[in-house]
């Protein structure tokens, strides 16, 4: 999609948004030479702070290139906000319902149209205590290994540092102004999962590419090298109850 045809709605959130995006913070991006000029392809994005829309969103708009974005169906729910959700496109998840194969159909339709989808493949914030990405759940892998599209891996960091993932309005640090990081990498390649039967151990093996290489991303933004294994957030809650049911037991 040319910048031509990003339409009225895109460009009505993009005067309400860039302004205060362009006066609060600076910018640091990098790779946009690296987002398709052309056809439909998706990007895989960390997620960290509840402002990370705006921070990817500011980036991508300016490649001309705007994306569709998988969002909670409870934020097109909000006065306005869901207006401009619905009129530029955005796709609403349900989450645990029997509409939640909606998201992944209109995923597919939009980019066998030409258009980019954005994923969030941790599906929520992530929950590593230092703000690595967490692994992540199949959907991208899915909707790429149907679609062949390209899977352009985007990092971001700052964002967090301003509104840490899960914080209480008491916990926003505009001051001193920080700076939005954000760098996308050349396509992730699958191809050697093409053609095979989408099992659950293949969508994985998938999914832990993308998340390698948005991980990469990250540790080159961040100047420090990544975790080892990323944060298994389903994994540290059964330890969590493991412990908290020993210390009962021996009290």
């Amino acid at each position: 999609m040319s910048r031509r045809r990003i339409g009225f709605w895109y460009r009505l959130a993009a005067v309400i948004a860039k302004p205060p995006l362009v006066v609060l913070f600076k910018r640091d991006w990098r790779g946009m030479e690296n987002i398709p000029d052309a056809g439909g392809f998706i990007t895989a994005v960390n997620h960290n702070s509840a402002l990370d829309p705006l921070s990817y969103g500011h980036f991508q708009y300016n490649t001309g290139r705007v994306p569709r974005l998988l969002a909670k169906a409870s934020l097109f729910q909000v006065p306005f906000v869901g207006t401009v959700l619905r009129r530029t496109g955005q796709i609403p998840v349900y989450r645990e319902s029997s509409d939640a194969a909606n998201a992944f159909r209109s995923a597919v339709d939009a980019i066998n149209s030409g258009e980019c989808v954005a994923f969030y493949p941790e599906g929520t914030l992530t929950r590593d205590p230092d703000h690595w990405p967490m692994q992540g759940k199949t959907g991208a892998a899915r909707v790429a290994l149907l679609t062949r599209a390209p899977v352009i891996p985007v990092a971001q960091w700052g964002a967090n540092q301003v509104m840490p993932p899960y914080a209480k309005a008491n916990k926003v640090r505009l001051f001193p102004r920080k700076t939005l990081k954000v760098m996308a990498g050349p396509p992730v390649d699958l191809s050697a999962y093409y053609g095979q039967e989408p099992t659950a151990e293949v969508l994985r093996e998938a999914t832990d590419a993308i998340m390698a290489a948005v991980t990469g991303l990250l540790a080159e933004l961040r100047g420090e090298p990544a975790p080892a294994a990323l944060y298994d957030h389903r994994s540290a809650r059964a330890e969590q109850r493991a412990r908290a049911q020993k210390q009962e037991e021996s009290t």
